[in-house]
């Protein structure tokens, strides 16, 4: 602004210099034109009266001048004399203006430019008393030649009035700025500073006052919907129409697996947080104007991106996009496929043996000897699928919750006596020898659950154990913790299979499996049934060895 002010003022100056020179010889030229018209005029008027007395003797004896030529002409026009010409060579005056109003005015006057236009000459002529006319005149230099004469102290006087003029232009101009350089803009109508200043600082402080309402509005509103997104389990994006991120949360970076690291990701690119390219083209569909969606799997986890235009006066400014942890969902429609496939096929085989079987007895084919043994394999088919359908039922009941037990204390030992006197036939039938170990307990638990879970434990230790081997179950009670451990002496499990062993279905060796009978539902029954009396079921198993599964109840959980 100071510059701006002192360029104003310097060449305002600079203007009204070349404007006064102008009017000052425009006022002065014909001025002086007009004074050296009376000198003429009063040179005629002395030299007529030394002419009146000695005639052109007078003029002769006159010291010659370079500025000023006298001319004496007859009534007829005839040159005379001439100071600076020779008056023979000269032609006949009587038509010059100057000399036919002298000749009937007594006096004339006349202004010719010279033949170079570098000048122009003014005459005077004055009639005498014989009649002769006597005619003086002098040069004046015209404008133009008058101001390239003085072009150079010219130039050097309008150098310095220009330095003087930017010396004060520099002085006012930082003068004037200097009030306005220390404004307050903080409270802008306690300035005390130019009147005219005075309307524009009054409108600042209305609008700051506005801008600081609508800031700390835009404040809390960004810090309410910080405080809503970052408690949302869903991951939230917001982008401009360029891919920049506007806003995000925490669960959108946990979910697409990356980390703030002590930087926000605001303002960069959102192909920065990840570049796969199923995200990629559902950013680039909704910033086109679609609605878009995906599922990622990303570190173990499966998201779902719902991507959405946000449309201001029908153009895309941005999108939203909507991340979803869908890991659980899609956990369970995997198993839900994988245990809808499981159990036909489970069905499948005890139904076509009875299928089969009732049909050769249908038809007569079954010898009469046969017919026996055919409704004994009936039977046992049928026993197997009750079971099946009885596990099934067990584990949706467990998965619901929609179980008609009640806690109550129970006595873990008697508990566990019971389900062994249940077993020890087949135990005894596979020469397997059951044990409880000393210890005793009570815990309010479900009972008939508990017991269905030991029942699998043990009938499982029983079933994939040697022959003339041992199931050891003990009771024990620590502190806070109440654990009960079945121990067998059977083929065990290898490391990598004893975090699926609880899968429903899932059996370690299927061969062997074939051979004892069972659903493949035990483990599950175990796994889901503990989870519902809030205890933890750990595995420690060496193959060869034996297996050791414990059940962990802790009552600070």
């Amino acid at each position: 602004m100071t510059k701006r002010i002192f360029r104003s003022i310097l060449a305002t100056s600079f203007a009204v210099l070349l404007v006064g020179i102008a009017v000052i010889i425009g006022i002065l030229y014909p001025y002086f034109g007009g004074q050296l018209e009376k000198e003429l005029e009063n040179e005629a008027s002395y030299l007529s009266l030394s002419v009146e007395k000695d005639g052109v003797t007078a003029l002769e004896q006159l010291p010659h001048s370079s500025s000023t030529r006298i001319t004496l002409i007859a009534s007829d026009g005839t040159v005379l004399y001439d100071s600076q010409a020779d008056a023979a060579q000269m032609e006949n005056h009587a038509d010059r203006e100057e000399v036919r109003d002298a000749m009937e005015n007594g006096s004339g006057r006349a202004w010719r430019q010279s033949d170079t236009l570098d000048e122009q000459n003014i005459y005077y002529a004055l009639r005498l008393s014989n009649g002769n006319v006597l005619r003086i005149s002098s040069a004046q230099r015209s404008v133009v030649s008058l101001v390239l004469g003085v072009l150079q102290p010219l130039l050097w006087v309008a150098l310095l009035l220009i330095i003087l003029a930017a010396v004060f232009a520099s002085r006012a101009s930082k003068k004037i700025v200097a009030p306005l350089n220390s404004l307050d803009l903080e409270n802008p109508e306690k300035n005390d500073i130019y009147d005219e200043v005075s309307p524009l600082l009054t409108k600042i402080g209305r609008q700051q006052k506005t801008i600081r309402q609508q800031l700390a509005e835009a404040k809390h509103r960004q810090e309410e919907f910080s405080l809503i997104t970052s408690h949302m389990s869903e991951g939230l994006l917001v982008l401009d129409s360029r891919m920049d991120l506007l806003s995000y949360n925490e669960s959108a970076l946990r979910l697409l697996g990356v980390s703030e690291e002590n930087s926000s990701y605001a303002g960069k690119n959102v192909l920065v947080l990840n570049r796969n390219e199923a995200f990629r083209e559902v950013v680039e569909s909704s910033l086109a104007g679609h609605h878009g969606e995906t599922l990622l799997s990303l570190n173990g986890l499966s998201c779902q991106i719902i991507a959405n235009p946000v449309l201001t006066d029908g153009a895309v400014a941005g999108a939203v996009l909507l991340l979803v942890d869908v890991t659980e969902k899609t956990q369970r429609e995997a198993i839900r496929r994988e245990f809808t496939a499981n159990v036909s096929h489970e069905l499948k085989t005890p139904l076509t043996s009875i299928s089969g079987f009732a049909e050769l007895l249908q038809n007569g084919i079954a010898k009469p000897e046969d017919t026996k043994k055919f409704a004994g394999r009936i039977f046992d088919e049928a026993q197997r699928l009750i079971t099946l359908v009885s596990d099934i039922i067990k584990i949706s009941q467990i998965d619901e919750g929609h179980l008609p037990y009640t806690s109550e204390n129970v006595d873990l030992r008697a508990l566990i006596s019971g389900v062994l006197d249940r077993l020890r036939p087949a135990a005894e039938q596979a020469d397997i020898s059951l044990s409880l170990q000393e210890g005793s307990a009570s815990l309010e638990t479900v009972a008939p659950i508990l017991e269905e879970i030991l029942y699998n434990l043990v009938d499982n230790a029983i079933k994939y154990n040697k022959k003339g081997g041992k199931v050891a179950v003990s009771v024990e009670k620590d502190g806070r913790q109440t654990r009960i451990h079945v121990q067998d002496t059977g083929i065990g499990i290898p490391p990598a299979q004893q975090q699926r062993i609880f899968e429903r279905f899932y059996r370690v060796d299927k061969s062997h499996s074939k051979e004892i009978g069972g659903t493949g539902l035990g483990l599950s029954i175990v796994k889901h049934g503990a989870a519902y009396l809030g205890a933890q079921i750990l595995v420690e198993s060496t193959p060869g060895e034996g297996s050791t599964f414990t059940l962990v109840w802790d009552s600070t959980c």
